[in-house]
């Protein structure tokens, strides 16, 4: 009996210590960061550096209040603050209307008046909070940092009395125009990373089975309304990044929810994107007419196909590699896309706002991995380095 128990107790702490190992994550690389928590552990110093910042980062939040959709001080035409709402950035009162409306738009200009409700901030702060608790707790094991995480997703997602109801019917509003479009989907696209941290807090003291699978059933729930909406078909029909985000929340989504399937024929559907999205050079002439071209070429592939890349590894699809019969391909608009990007080329379409570099980096950095070429890592190398280079690191380079 004794033995049969020390086998039992034995097995336990094998499952136990595999999952601490192997954490469920679909965007990061388990093995891979599983190596630097080694390496931190023995005090590698670069390593060290790139995990005590993530620490010191998670130890500011240890003393945050939760927020929630109830916080903002508007309310939905549905009556409910439940319901998440935004209002459209472009868009700004017209000059030569007695009230402003309908408003009219000025692409890339972004209206300050946006941020007077809260719900697109809160959520992003959300996610971007739950990064760092989530690593913490990884690298240190430490309850603290799971329990505020733990704290915060209940708030946004599970609690009755604060939790969000799992749409976005109200997002980017036009005044004068509509209560919301589909084109708001895409403010909900940090809930993909927030699949991996919520893996990273996964088999802790403070964030319970109960609650990753109340978690998940948001997820479903989320993931059915982007499947049978009006907004969500209008956005699965956008051709530009828009239709390229909102299918790498639906594999994203489906993935964390268990449903292979259903990740593998969204894959496999988004390659059409492609022949529409990228031409055989490697521009991207949707992203290209805005007024952020190189801008929002960089986000297409960093929050879009880059993402469907990842995810696509754990559904048995190559994106990586794909490419059409006359040579369209990710791979060969990132390859575009980088002279311009860090100013070897002069940028001969329109771009307002200055180009963030360190959104290249991530780029170059995944991949150098990808397709096994150092070159990408030198010419990230040559990227001055910042806060969101550094996590890059550390989530991402081999």
């Amino acid at each position: 009996m004794r033995t049969k128990f020390l086998c039992v107790m034995l097995v336990l702490l094998y499952n136990q210590l595999s999952f601490a190992q192997n954490p469920k994550l679909f965007l990061i690389n388990a093995d891979d960061l599983q190596a630097k928590k080694e390496a931190w552990q023995q005090n590698d110093k670069e390593i060290k550096s790139l995990a005590d910042l993530v620490i010191s980062k998670a130890d500011a939040l240890l003393s945050v209040k939760p927020k929630s959709v109830m916080d903002k001080s508007s309310t939905p035409p549905s009556g409910s603050k439940h319901d998440y709402m935004s209002q459209a950035p472009y868009f700004w009162p017209d000059p030569s209307q007695p009230n402003g409306t309908p408003y009219i738009r000025k692409d890339g200009e972004r209206n300050p008046d946006i941020r007077k409700i809260t719900d697109a901030v809160f959520l992003h702060d959300l996610t971007d909070k739950c990064q760092f608790l989530s690593l913490a707790y990884y690298f240190t094991s430490q309850e603290k940092y799971a329990s505020k995480a733990a704290e915060l997703i209940n708030v946004w997602f599970i609690a009755p009395e604060t939790k969000m109801n799992p749409n976005l019917n109200y997002g980017q509003a036009i005044p004068g125009i509509n209560d919301g479009r589909g084109i708001g989907i895409i403010e909900s696209r940090s809930l993909v990373e927030l699949a991996d941290w919520a893996g990273l807090l996964a088999g802790s003291k403070s964030f319970s089975d109960q609650q990753l699978n109340g978690l998940k059933d948001w997820y479903k729930q989320y993931l059915n309304w982007l499947l049978t909406s009006k907004n969500g078909k209008d956005e699965h029909k956008s051709k530009n990044n828009h239709g390229t985000i909102y299918d790498t929340q639906v594999v994203s989504f489906a993935l964390f929810t268990g449903n292979k399937e259903l990740a593998k024929k969204t894959l496999t559907e988004s390659l059409q994107r492609i022949t529409v999205q990228i031409t055989p050079e490697g521009e991207q002439p949707l992203e290209l007419a805005r007024t952020k071209a190189y801008s929002y070429s960089t986000m297409n592939l960093n929050d879009g196909w880059f993402n469907l890349a990842l995810l696509g590894k754990h559904a048995g699809i190559d994106l990586w590699n794909y490419q059409t019969a006359d040579g369209r391909s990710i791979h060969k608009a990132l390859d575009w896309l980088i002279p311009y990007a860090l100013g070897e080329k002069q940028k001969d379409h329109k771009q307002i706002v200055s180009y963030n570099t360190s959104e290249l980096y991530r780029l170059l950095i995944i991949a150098g991995k990808a397709y096994h070429n150092t070159a990408y890592l030198k010419q990230a190398a040559s990227i001055t380095k910042d806060k969101d280079t550094q996590l890059t690191d550390l989530l991402y380079k081999p």
